[in-house]
C-alpha cells in the first residue's frame, strides 16, 4: 500500500511540472489586422483562418482567434437587431 502511495505520489509530481514546449510563445507577434467587420466582408478569409485557428490556435495566438470566433458567430447569428414577429394565428396544440 506504501508503495502504491509512493509511486501514485511521484506519478501526480511529473506530471506537474513543466511543459516548455506547450507553453512557449510564439516568437514573433503578428500585429492584429483583421478585425470582426473586415472578416465578416470577407468569408473565404474567416473560413481560412477558423480552419487554421482548430489545427493550430498556438500559432495564430488567442487574440486573432477569439475575433475569427467573434466573427463567425455574428455571421450565422446576425447582428441581433431582428425583432421577434409572432404569427399571426395562434397555433393549436
Amino acid at each position: 500500500m506504501k508503495r502504491l502511495s509512493l509511486l501514485l505520489v511521484v506519478i501526480l509530481l511529473s506530471a506537474c511540472g513543466e511543459k516548455h514546449a506547450l507553453t512557449e510563445k510564439p516568437s514573433v507577434e503578428a500585429p492584429l489586422t483583421d478585425t470582426v467587420e473586415s472578416l465578416l466582408a470577407d468569408p473565404a478569409r474567416l473560413k481560412e483562418l477558423r480552419k487554421r485557428c482548430r489545427i493550430n490556435r498556438a500559432e495564430l495566438g488567442d487574440a486573432l482567434c477569439n475575433i475569427v470566433g467573434e466573427a463567425n458567430t455574428r455571421a450565422f447569428l446576425g447582428d441581433g437587431e431582428v425583432p421577434y414577429t409572432p404569427p399571426k394565428e395562434k397555433p393549436a396544440f
